[in-house]
Parts: C-alpha cells; structure tokens; sequence
C-alpha cells in the first residue's frame, strides 16, 4: 500500500531562506534575571510546601473538618468525607503536594541568561 506523493505548490527554498523564515516565526527565548528565577522558585516551594501541609493536616481536625456547615449540608459527600480511607487519600495529596515542593527546591539549576 503506497501513500499517495504530497504537491507543494511553493517552490523549495534555499537553506538561508529557510532559517530566516524560522527566525522571524519563532520569538528570540530569553531567559528571566537569576534573582527573579530563585524568588519564584521560593514562592513556589513556599506555597507548595504551605498547601500540602494544609491538606494533610485539615481531614483529621475534626473541629475543622467534622463540624464544617457546606459538608454537614450535603449528606452525601458527608458520609464520603468522614470516611477514614478518604480522609487518608486527601492526606496522601498533601504530603504530594509537599513532595513536589521538595524536589522542585533540589532539582533547582539556574538558566543563565
């Protein structure tokens, strides 16, 4: 089974033809000041690291979690809440969370500009 030839109804372009029109069709990748790459990975870390101990913690506050009125109103999603394994799997996404905060601090390289 063979393809059918593909008609190209521009003629071929020479090879500087080519790479300025690649040029103009891609925007010059400029890097970001190293001071603003290393503040954004702190406030990264910072509110991953914040978040997940936020989702890991909340589920087992029972103050919190237990007596909350919007999940006291859908009994539903109460009974599914309150449930040990559910409180252990939304724990388990902290403690992601947290992970993902982690590893993105030591697998940091700075891009030089």
């Amino acid at each position: 089974m063979s393809l059918p030839p593909q008609v190209s109804s521009a003629p071929p372009a020479s090879p500087a033809e080519a790479a300025a029109a690649q040029a103009t069709a891609e925007p010059a990748a400029s890097s970001a000041p190293i001071w603003l790459q290393r503040l954004s990975l702190f406030v990264l870390v910072l509110f991953c690291v914040y978040l997940g101990v936020l989702v890991t913690i909340l589920p087992w506050w029972s103050r919190v979690w237990d007596n909350n009125l919007w999940i006291q109103s859908h009994p539903a999603l109460a009974a599914a809440l309150h449930n040990g394994t559910m409180r252990g799997f939304i724990s388990g996404l902290g403690l992601l969370d947290i992970w993902i905060g982690v590893s993105e601090a030591v697998n940091y390289r700075d891009h030089q500009p």
